[in-house]
C-alpha cells in the first residue's frame, strides 16, 4: 500500500519531470528560432554585400516613375554586421506648422535664369539656416529648376531624409515625400560634370549637388549637401557651394548621427526645411 509520503514524493517527481520537459521543449524551440534567424541574417548580409559590390544605392523611384527623379548615391561603406541603431538626441527645433506640397509638373520649366547673375538659396531649417551660392553659369538648368521650385514653395516643410556618416558624408534633402522616392514630376539634364573640383573623384566639403536615380539625366528635386570630402564618381551635377555658417549647421546634424548605426539612414536630427528662398544679385 502506498503511503501518503510516497504519494507526495511521486507527485513531486512527476511535477519536476514535467518542468524539465517543458524547459527542454523551450530550449529546442529557441535553438530552431535562432537557426532560422541566422539563416535569414546570412541572406540579408549577402544581399547587402551584393548591393555594395554593385556600387549603387537605388531607391524605389527607379521601380515606379523615373520622372520622380529620386536620389541614388553609392552606399556608405560601414559594416552591416556591426550596425546598431543610434540613440543620439535630436539637436533641432520643432518644425513650423504646415505640410509639404504635392504639386507635380509634366516638363522642366522654361529656361529663364540669368546665367550672368548670382543666385542664392536660403534653407531655413529646424536645425539652423543653410545658405547656398548657386552656379547659374555652369548649371543653368539645375539652378533654373531650383528657382522655379522654390518660388512654388515646393521645398517648404520637406524633411531631409538621408544622412551618410561613413564612406561618404552627405545630407540628402528635396523630397516632398520624405522617403527618398519623390520629385517634381520632371527631370533635368546633368550639368557641370567636368568641373575641376570633382574631376579627381571627390566631392569636396561645402559642395551642393543633385541626386539622381543612378542613370544619366534623371535629376529632379533631390539634392545633397557635402559636409566632409566624399569619394564619389563625377555623376552628380554640382551646382553650388555651402556657406561657412551652413557648414556649422551640417556639422551639428552629422554629430547627432543617423538612425541605423550603419552609416546610412535617416538623420537622428529632425531636419525640416521650413522655408526655401531664392535671392538674386
Amino acid at each position: 500500500m502506498v503511503t501518503k509520503e510516497q504519494r507526495r514524493r511521486q507527485l513531486a517527481r512527476d511535477k519536476f519531470e514535467r518542468q524539465q520537459e517543458r524547459r527542454a521543449q523551450a530550449h529546442r524551440k529557441t535553438v530552431r528560432r535562432n537557426a532560422v534567424i541566422a539563416t535569414v541574417l546570412a541572406v540579408v548580409l549577402a544581399a547587402g554585400a551584393a548591393a555594395w559590390a554593385g556600387g549603387a544605392f537605388s531607391t524605389d523611384a527607379e521601380k515606379t516613375d523615373s520622372a520622380a527623379a529620386a536620389g541614388a548615391l553609392p552606399s556608405a561603406s560601414a559594416s552591416v554586421s556591426a550596425a546598431q541603431p543610434s540613440k543620439a538626441p535630436d539637436p533641432c527645433a520643432e518644425a513650423a506648422a504646415g505640410s509639404a506640397g504635392t504639386e507635380q509638373w509634366k516638363k522642366e520649366p522654361e529656361l529663364t535664369v540669368d546665367t550672368a547673375a548670382k543666385y542664392t538659396l536660403s534653407l531655413q531649417t529646424t536645425c539652423g539656416d543653410i545658405a547656398l551660392d548657386l552656379d547659374a553659369k555652369d548649371a543653368p538648368h539645375t539652378v533654373n529648376s531650383f528657382v522655379f521650385l522654390a518660388g512654388k514653395g515646393f521645398f517648404d516643410h520637406t524633411k531631409c531624409h538621408r544622412l551618410t556618416t561613413s564612406g561618404i558624408y552627405v545630407l540628402q534633402c528635396g523630397d516632398p515625400t520624405g522617403q527618398g522616392t519623390g520629385g517634381p514630376g520632371y527631370t533635368i539634364p546633368d550639368e557641370n560634370l567636368k568641373a575641376k573640383e570633382i574631376a579627381g573623384g571627390t566631392y569636396p566639403a561645402g559642395t551642393v549637388a543633385m541626386a539622381n536615380t543612378g542613370q544619366p539625366h534623371t535629376g529632379g528635386s533631390q539634392f545633397f549637401l557635402v559636409y566632409k570630402d566624399s569619394p564619389l564618381p563625377p555623376s552628380y551635377t554640382p551646382f553650388g557651394t555651402i556657406s561657412a555658417a551652413g557648414m556649422k549647421v551640417l556639422d551639428k546634424i552629422a554629430a547627432a548621427g543617423e538612425a541605423t548605426g550603419g552609416g546610412d539612414g535617416a538623420p537622428n536630427a529632425t531636419v525640416v526645411i521650413n522655408k526655401a528662398t531664392v535671392g538674386k544679385a
